[in-house]
């Protein structure tokens, strides 16, 4: 690739391998990696991909897209790919880049036990970083490459400040595993990381944080706790996992469920943005709000050094990762070959805005153009900017076992095309029959014909719903998840619930639909898979939202084109009189 001031490395040598080399660590474990190297002898920049992925699978000439998932298998499919991230060697190799590709302790050969973007994992990377600067292959600047776990990984590695680590490309990482992904708004989402683990991980075997921190009789009262949770106990997955807590990678699933606030055990699986001053490279999708778009902006926001960051089209990167190899190769000429690709010339920030098909370039998050507009919840399902009328009331479903329901707002066709980039907030005012309640919310568009179509969505639990204003935004709700707080039955609370930041264009004639209900959308692909699979309550309840003066829920878009004469209840039809 080049231009006419800039180019990058030319497509020159060979490719060197060795599989199974043994990457000592300072405790005595090794780690197990394969090594791409050019195959003309000097020394060169080095890649690292770590994760805790079979190796084989990463860089084996296979050709497989889209991603799949252990539930989403093609004809003639026998594995999921969606694991397969480290990218592809031969592209960086013949680049004159060498490239690493290991796994975690625990896993894959690599000795020692599994812990899930713990110290000791985030540690061994320091430690394979500092060993690759001195190989006789590498001239000392490294970097990190890979989505995902790969890119989860490096944030936390960047945050240790290797002395040889001189620029991480990190997109799609969550970075808050506790709120991008375990416990959405509070509730657990188990199913995507059952799947995880007996789908995507290597073999091996974990040891649990929890029964360290706790000893072992306070362990196995935690255990006996969390199977009495009635949520859990009608999860027949997760009661054989807390039945059989020191199972082969078990331990994993089980810290998730002996921590259902947040706390130390989520505190040190977040990285310090406060030490990380290598050049980072951020992105995401607009789909995969279910797991990693939330940790983009977050990372945007608390990194200060050079960084650039994509948000892609509402589609996972295809298997075997290709996509963003020129835009890597770009990143890491600049900053590990010292060569001037004028990557930083460019707009900090892209944005593929759904529906209009094109980028946006942006130098700032949220866009500086943002109006967020209150639409307001009204009578008959309507959600329009108009104030409440007097005397408005409140609409009620049923969450049970034995019937889920839920209730839904649109505004009227749309007259306009109207642009919504950015966070949105649902405030809310709700009550239920019982002491507590969990909130799924679902922005949708609604074409002409009726077919629907989530952009993103937003979850709370009731008894999460303390909001830190220290740490909260108007547009961004900080949720503690400290101290749980039971709601009184019946009793009318103020919820802000964020939903993850979507950017779509809706067209002239289409509606803007939000949906709030006590259970997870029936996916209709992969990626909104990934966005469910949350604990449904067992007891049966009636909850109520509430619309009057007095309680005024309301939808705070993010419009940044259009909407300037704002909806039409009447749907924009013209008023003519007809005579008699």
């Amino acid at each position: 690739m080049f231009g006419k001031a800039w180019e990058t490395s030319p497509r020159t040598y060979g490719i060197t391998v060795e599989r199974g080399v043994r990457v000592p660590m300072g405790d005595g474990m090794e780690l197990i990696a394969d090594i791409f190297r050019p195959d003309q002898p000097g020394r060169y920049p080095a890649l690292l991909g770590l994760s805790p992925y079979p190796l084989a699978p990463q860089t084996a000439p296979i050709q497989v897209s889209p991603l799949s998932t252990p539930l989403s298998l093609r004809p003639g499919q026998e594995k999921a790919t969606g694991y397969v991230e480290a990218g592809d060697p031969s592209f960086f190799v013949r680049r004159g880049y060498v490239h690493v590709v290991a796994t975690t302790r625990g896993v894959g050969g690599s000795g020692g036990t599994f812990e899930f973007l713990g110290p000791r994992q985030v540690q061994d990377g320091v430690e394979a970083i500092a060993w690759m600067a001195e190989q006789p292959w590498c001239d000392g600047n490294v970097g990190m490459f890979g989505v995902s776990y790969f890119a989860m990984i490096q944030w936390l590695i960047a945050a240790r400040k290797p002395p040889a680590l001189k620029c991480i490309f990190a997109p799609w990482a969550l970075t808050d595993p506790y709120r991008d992904s375990l416990y959405h708004g509070g509730i657990l989402g188990h199913a995507f990381w059952r799947g995880w683990i007996y789908g995507s991980a290597a073999a091996g075997q974990a040891s649990s944080w929890t029964r360290e921190q706790l000893g072992d009789e306070a362990y196995r009262q935690a255990l006996a706790a969390t199977l009495r949770d009635p949520d859990i106990a009608n999860v027949p997955e997760l009661v054989q996992i807390l039945r059989n807590p020191d199972v082969g990678l078990h331990p994993i699933l089980v810290d998730f469920l002996l921590n259902p606030t947040d706390g130390p055990f989520w505190e040190e699986r977040r990285p310090d943005f406060s030490r990380i001053d290598v050049p980072s490279y951020i992105g995401a999708d607009w789909a995969i709000y279910g797991i990693h778009l939330a940790g983009a902006f977050r990372n945007w926001e608390h990194t200060t050094a050079p960084r650039k960051m994509v948000i892609g089209p509402p589609a996972y990167l295809d298997r075997p990762l290709y996509q963003l190899q020129y835009e890597s190769l770009r990143w890491f000429d600049q900053w590990l070959k010292g060569m001037d690709t004028r990557i930083m010339d460019e707009p900090p920030i892209r944005l593929f805005v759904t529906g209009r098909n094109d980028w946006k370039a942006a130098q700032e998050w949220p866009l500086p153009e943002t109006k967020w507009t209150p639409f307001f919840l009204h009578e008959h399902g309507l959600l329009s900017e108009r104030e409440l009328w007097p005397n408005e009331g409140h609409d009620s479903y049923f969450d049970s076992p034995w019937g889920r329901t839920g209730v839904e707002y649109s505004t009227p066709p749309l007259v306009e095309n109207t642009e919504v980039i950015g966070p949105i907030v649902l405030d809310l005012y709700a009550s239920s029959t019982d002491d507590d309640a969990y909130f799924f919310v679902s922005l949708l568009e609604v074409t002409p014909d009726g077919s629907e179509r989530i952009l993103t969505r937003g979850w709370l639990r009731g008894s999460h719903r303390r909001v830190d204003p220290e740490r909260s935004k108007p547009w961004l709700p900080f949720h503690p998840h400290t101290d749980p707080e039971p709601m009184v039955p019946n009793e009318v609370y103020p919820l802000r619930i964020g939903l993850v930041p979507t950017g779509n264009l809706f067209k002239a004639g289409t509606r803007i639909k939000l949906r709030i209900s006590g259970f997870d959308d029936p996916p209709k692909h992969s990626l909104e898979m990934i966005a469910t699979g949350h604990l449904t309550r067992v007891s049966p309840s009636r909850v109520t939202i509430y619309h009057d003066d007095e309680h005024p829920s309301m939808l705070l878009l993010p419009i940044t084109e259009g909407n300037v004469v704002g909806t039409f209840m009447t749907g924009g039809k013209p008023f003519i009189q007809e005579r008699p």
